[in-house]
Order: structure tokens, then C-alpha cells, then sequence
């Protein structure tokens, strides 16, 4: 006769402790890890970001307590505003003029440094220093130096006989500095070009050359329509960039936008509002605007891109 071997109905002590936790527990593991980020987003960026929309519908200047007036401040803003009008004008201009001439110059070293030249490492380090040092308060305050009456570029061009302006001052200048200052800070768009080229497979040239293409064909019928989804990225990445720039406008302006509003960036007319004259719904209603241009222009460029941006398939 044969027994059989009883089911244990109660789980041993050991036996608990190796069951994996229940889902709750997991979850809250999980939100522990991400608690960091999720106070930094909620206080830092969505609760100030919420916090600026209803402040721009408010009369506040950091003194008195928040006075609600509806859209008065964009009403302002849109009919009762030259510098709002005259800010969005050298902005603009400077975006036109800033960004095609970077990416294009990016592209460019790019191109010379995919060639598989000796010591690439080292370039693509030193290209890219200006893109981490750019933006800096440091690297503005040498522009300023630079570009003055009697700054190193005046110094240089004295050597050919050529008596140069002093390009910060004049308002003819002054804007286009600030471009140069831009296209120097290529090194970041540079890289990611410079990537995309590398995943160009080379039989495509081998088929090409055997083809009779020459080199500016080459570049015509496959670098740029394979090279469009970073052209794509880098557009949008550097444009964004642009609109938002402040600091070297900022620096050589003194804080002014000057001579006669020319470096008038949109960001320093907003600083302007909200910091030193204190109307900060003002500022907050001017904040909203340039979120919202460069909201439309984003949705735009992912519009247009499907007729313009080749991927894969």
C-alpha cells in the first residue's frame, strides 16, 4: 500500500522571503528612483511655467500682490508695443542670417574632416570647444574686446591699410557680430553632421563615380538627400537655439540692446521688462509669445519635412 506525501498548506518562513514583492511595492520602488526628477520637472519647470501663464494675465511687479486684467498685456503687446515689433525684427533677422550660415559652415568641416584625416580625435575636439564655451559671459566679454575701435580685428585689418569701424558701436555692425559669434560656435551641429556622414555607405560614391558623377553631383543627387533627416534635426535644434540666444547680446550691449536697439534681441527686451522695469506679467505675456512662435515654427518644419526629409524608406 502506498502513502502519498501531504501538500504543505502554510509557506515557510524562507520561502516568503524569496516570492518576489507585490506590484505596489514595485511601484512605489520604482517611483522612489524617480522622485529627483519628478520634483525637479513639477517644481522647476511645470510649476513655474504654469505659474507664468497666469502671471500673464496679471499686472505684477514682485512688489504687490498679482492684480488679474485679462488679456490686456497682449493686447499691448500686439498694438501698443515698438519694441515688441522691433525686437521680433532682429530677432528674425538674426535667425535668417545665424542659422543657415552655421549649419552650412558646419557641413562643410564635416565634409573635410569624413575624409579620414590624421589626428580626426583631436579636431573633433577642438571643434567642438567652441559650442561648450560659446555661450559663456567670458567668451562674450572677449567678443566685446575683439570687435572694438581698437580691438584685435581693427588691429588686423590696420596691417593692409584698412581703418575698421568699431563694430559694436555702430548699429550697421553691430547686429552681424553677433551672427559671427554664432557661426563660430559650430562644433556641436559639426559633430552631428559629421555622423550622419559616416553612416553614408561608400558604394553608393563607388556606383556614382563609375557613373561619370562629379563631385558636386555627388553631393547634390546623395549627400544632401541622405544627409536630410540631421539636416532636418540640426534646423530645428540650432533655430530653437537662436531665438532663445541672450547672453552675448546681453554682454556687448551692456544690457541696452544697443547702439539704437540694434542687438535688441526679443530675450533681452523680455529681460528688460521683467527685470529692471519690474513688469513681470508684462514679461510673463512676452514669454508665452515666443514659446508660441517657436511651438508653430517646430510644428511647421515636422509639416513641411515629409516633402523635403528622406529617410530610409
Amino acid at each position: 500500500m502506498t502513502t502519498t506525501a501531504q501538500i504543505p498548506l502554510t509557506i515557510s518562513e524562507p520561502e516568503k522571503r524569496s516570492r518576489p514583492r507585490g506590484g505596489l511595492s514595485r511601484t512605489l520602488v520604482s517611483y522612489s528612483f524617480l522622485a529627483p526628477w519628478l520634483i525637479g520637472f513639477l517644481g522647476l519647470t511645470l510649476g513655474p511655467t504654469l505659474a507664468s501663464l497666469y502671471l500673464s494675465f496679471t499686472n505684477f511687479d514682485l512688489l504687490q500682490d498679482p492684480q488679474f486684467i485679462g488679456t490686456a498685456n497682449y493686447q499691448r503687446i500686439v498694438t501698443n508695443d515698438v519694441k515688441f515689433w522691433h525686437s521680433m525684427q532682429v530677432t528674425f533677422a538674426y535667425v535668417v542670417m545665424a542659422v543657415p550660415l552655421k549649419l552650412a559652415f558646419a557641413l562643410g568641416l564635416a565634409m573635410v574632416l569624413n575624409r579620414g584625416i590624421a589626428g580626426l580625435p583631436l579636431y573633433r575636439a577642438l571643434f567642438y570647444l567652441p559650442s561648450l564655451l560659446g555661450a559663456s559671459v567670458a567668451i562674450a566679454v572677449l567678443w566685446r574686446q575683439l570687435f572694438a575701435k581698437d580691438g584685435l580685428v581693427n588691429v588686423a585689418l590696420a596691417l593692409f591699410g584698412i581703418d575698421g569701424p568699431s563694430w559694436i558701436s555702430d548699429p550697421n555692425y553691430s547686429l552681424y557680430t553677433l551672427v559671427l559669434l554664432s557661426i563660430w560656435q559650430f562644433g556641436s551641429p559639426m559633430i552631428i553632421f559629421l555622423a550622419g556622414l559616416r553612416q553614408i555607405p561608400s558604394d553608393v560614391y563607388e556606383a556614382a563615380d563609375i557613373d561619370g558623377a562629379n563631385k558636386v553631383q555627388q553631393f547634390v543627387k546623395i549627400t544632401l538627400p541622405l544627409l536630410t533627416p540631421v539636416i532636418f534635426f540640426n534646423g530645428i535644434v540650432q533655430t530653437i537655439d537662436a531665438f532663445k540666444a541672450f547672453t552675448p547680446a546681453f554682454i556687448i550691449s551692456e544690457g541696452t540692446g544697443g547702439p539704437i536697439d540694434s542687438t535688441l534681441f526679443y530675450t533681452l527686451y523680455l529681460y528688460q521688462e521683467g527685470f529692471a522695469y519690474f513688469r513681470m506679467g508684462y514679461a510673463s505675456a512676452l514669454a508665452w509669445i515666443l514659446l508660441i512662435i517657436i511651438a508653430c515654427f517646430t510644428a511647421f518644419s515636422f509639416l513641411t519635412s515629409r516633402y523635403w526629409v528622406h529617410y530610409n524608406d
